[in-house]
């Protein structure tokens, strides 16, 4: 009996230690309002990529990895975190914030900002983003305020088509 209790110690003290350890690394998602992403882009002092994407979307799925990437990868070789930023706008359904597009994150190491937009009139928010906007997604927008560079691509963007984009975007 006291080894079976003691295992159950155990157990409870990993469950725990466990539990606080996921809780630390949890990506903390932001309920948003199109203005205040409006004026996130507005401010963006570095070029910028916004991505409008959901947690049950297959394309949006498959594009997030190689964004990240390469917004990782321009950052490295810049020797900077941020001289590129990307911002994740989730328009997954008010059931997934904020723990299932949390746990989403977490599952894949995300580490990207995460807005989730609280908006359900895409008549309103959309010509916010773009003016041709459907509200389809995946959905990404590329911002150099510097510049003056903007385009908007509504659709999934290939590996390829990305590096294109990421080129102008800096220039």
């Amino acid at each position: 009996m006291r080894k079976y209790k003691l295992k159950l110690k155990k157990l409870y003290f990993i469950s725990v230690f466990t539990l606080l350890f996921l809780n630390a690394f949890a990506q903390e998602i932001k309920s948003v309002k199109i203005t205040e992403v409006e004026n996130f882009i507005k401010e963006s002092k570095t070029p910028l990529i916004v991505n409008m994407w959901a947690t049950w979307c297959k394309p949006c799925i498959e594009e997030l990895p190689y964004i990240i990437d390469e917004v990782n990868r321009y950052n490295s070789s810049r020797g900077t975190k941020d001289s590129l930023q990307l911002l994740l706008v989730s328009l997954d359904f008010e059931f997934a914030f904020p723990d299932g597009i949390s746990k989403f994150a977490t599952k894949r190491k995300i580490t990207a900002p995460i807005y989730w937009l609280n908006e359900t009139n895409a008549d309103y928010f959309c010509p916010k983003i773009d003016p041709q906007w459907s509200g389809a997604i995946p959905a990404t927008l590329f911002v150099n305020n510097k510049t003056g560079y903007r385009n908007f691509i509504e659709e999934q963007i290939s590996h390829d088509e990305l590096i294109e984009q990421i080129k102008s975007l800096v220039k």
